[in-house]
């Protein structure tokens, strides 16, 4: 079997700015709800047979403690973030397997399940569904790989290596120093893509790098600048990995049979109804019924 782990948040965001917006009958934006709810049933259509959506029911999170800095919902359109618990809501209905997260950002959800599917021998491949450079620390050989289902393109270990020019395993040190603009925290002065992959291609974790730029392998360039700025700014750049690294001990689910999609349940139909969407609800039962024989 091979288990599909959908970013929800992504696909959220996504869909609010590329479909028209859309009421319930109780005057609630749905628009993304109803693409999104399209988008995980077009999948279960496809063969999809075990999934699990994470959501960032609440986007602030532990690492907001840890760094004052770090993403907020500030800003976010209230129609949007208004969407996350209607969309939570249906899908459960749907009959999708959910991890609303409040503590925990939906990549530790995705990183935890990835890590937990993985460890079944039932499961062929864990197809991670989302572009989003973060959960490429998660990429495992062929057998756990991202999906990026807009450009209906999949990324291996070999992938990410060819991508970012370090194994998955050094994504952390990689974004530490590089930085990442949409999670807010900055990175480490003088420290660009190419820089991090030449350095952490040689030397694949931050401790492994030698403190003395002499003892560096002489083909980096920058040697003494990079390891000058580094250096400087350690306590930061060990702050921001830690942000960086994904967490793989949230609570999803007790075994992989969980995550088996049995068709929607009886509920969907009202919450078809509230969205004003029959074709919904007509093609969750058709592939329920599918699903049953």
């Amino acid at each position: 079997m091979d288990v599909h782990l959908v970013d929800g948040t992504y696909e959220l965001f996504r869909h609010f700015f590329a479909v028209p917006a859309a009421k319930d009958v109780n005057g609630q934006e749905i628009g993304a709800v109803r693409g999104v709810l399209t988008s995980v049933l077009s999948m279960i259509e496809q063969g999809a047979t075990h999934l699990g959506v994470a959501t960032d029911h609440v986007v602030e999170s532990f690492r907001n403690d840890l760094y004052p800095a770090y993403k907020t919902s500030e800003g976010v359109d209230p129609e949007l973030l208004s969407q996350f618990p209607v969309l939570e809501e249906a899908l459960e209905a749907m009959g999708v397997v959910v991890w609303p997260m409040v503590e925990f950002e939906a990549d530790d959800a995705l990183a935890s399940a990835a890590a937990k599917a993985g460890q079944d021998d039932r499961v062929r491949q864990v197809l991670i569904c989302t572009p989003d450079k973060d959960l490429g620390q998660c990429v495992v050989g062929t057998r756990v790989v991202q999906l990026d289902r807009m450009r209906n393109m999949v990324r291996d270990e070999a992938g990410v290596v060819a991508k970012f020019g370090v194994s998955p395993q050094s994504i952390p040190d990689y974004l530490a120093v590089v930085g990442d603009s949409a999670d807010g925290f900055p990175g480490v002065s003088g420290w660009g893509q190419k820089a991090a992959a030449m350095v952490l291609s040689r030397y694949p974790h931050l401790e492994d790098i030698p403190k003395d730029w002499r003892e560096w392998d002489p083909s980096i360039r920058r040697a003494r600048g990079l390891a000058e700025s580094l250096f400087s700014a350690w306590d930061d750049a060990l702050l921001f990995r830690t942000l960086a690294t994904l967490r793989l001990d949230v609570p999803v689910f007790e075994t992989v049979p969980d995550l088996r999609w049995k068709g929607p349940r009886p509920s969907f139909e009202e919450t078809c109804r509230r969205m004003k969407s029959p074709e919904l609800l007509r093609r969750a039962a058709a592939a329920g019924s599918t699903r049953a024989t």
